[in-house]
């Protein structure tokens, strides 16, 4: 299933997505809570008719670092989760600009998959994880790399306003240790890589994390990005794209 957030006639909805034959994608509202119970009206109207908002409003944003070989330089993969936090106020949807500052430097794509937490969780086991997950979703841990190298923390390379880009869609039936992730700037391909090649798997990581920290339903894991992110420039388009979700595409723009 896909569940999409948007905005239509003025008001903020959940949906579900649903390919017709002849019509093309169309979304019906849901009825009810998307993270409890819920059901999805009759009514629905062509999905081009809406603007998909981003996918989630967390409380917190959890992100990896050095989650993939590829991306370590050569240096050893770390013996556990290294987890940092993102803002949840840099959280953009599908077509919103990234906006880049004029002080922070080179700023690089990271194209994730990206975890939604759809039940309250703490101290999950690993076995038991993924039934804590409402679905997944295509994400782009935009990263200033100035910032990020001479702040005491990230707080600002990887948490400013619009460096979290989110959508299209929820998809709640991906299988997340076999998704393939692209990225491509300007039409041109610049990362490609395959969840299977992840140190710590999507049950790791929660198990990790809901050890310290409680999840909350629409709280997001950021998996982490693999090989040599690319930089952005104003002007620029940047696409994530999942097989089985969609493709998460936004402008670039600066100050």
């Amino acid at each position: 299933m896909r569940i999409a957030r948007y905005e239509a006639d003025g008001r903020v909805l959940w949906g579900v997505v649903e390919s017709v034959e002849g019509s093309g994608d169309r979304v019906r509202p849901i009825l009810g809570d998307p993270f409890g119970a819920h059901s999805a009206s009759a009514d629905s109207r062509p999905l081009a008719s809406v603007r998909l908002l981003a996918p989630a409003e967390p409380t917190k944003i959890l992100a990896l670092a050095n989650n993939y070989r590829d991306h370590l330089h050569g240096a050893e993969p770390p013996r556990e989760p290294q987890v940092f936090v993102k803002l949840p106020s840099s959280v953009i949807g599908p077509g919103e600009p990234i906006v880049l500052s004029s002080d922070g430097g080179r700023v690089d794509e990271e194209g994730e998959l990206v975890v939604v937490i759809g039940t309250r969780c703490r101290s999950v086991r690993r076995a038991d994880a993924l039934r804590y997950v409402l679905g997944y979703t295509c994400g782009n841990d935009i990263s200033a790399r100035e910032w990020q190298k001479n702040d005491a923390n990230w707080w600002r390379a990887k948490g400013s306003d619009t460096f979290s880009p989110l959508g299209p869609y929820v998809v709640t039936d991906l299988d997340p240790s076999s998704a393939v992730i692209a990225v491509r700037v300007n039409g041109r391909e610049v990362q490609r890589c395959r969840t299977a090649d992840l140190i710590f798997d999507v049950p790791s990581l929660i198990e990790w994390i809901s050890a310290s920290v409680t999840l909350e339903p629409g709280d997001l894991i950021f998996t982490g990005t693999s090989g040599e992110p690319a930089p952005l420039h104003r002007g620029d388009v940047v696409e994530v794209a999942i097989g089985g979700i969609g493709v998460l595409r936004n402008p670039v723009a600066g100050t």
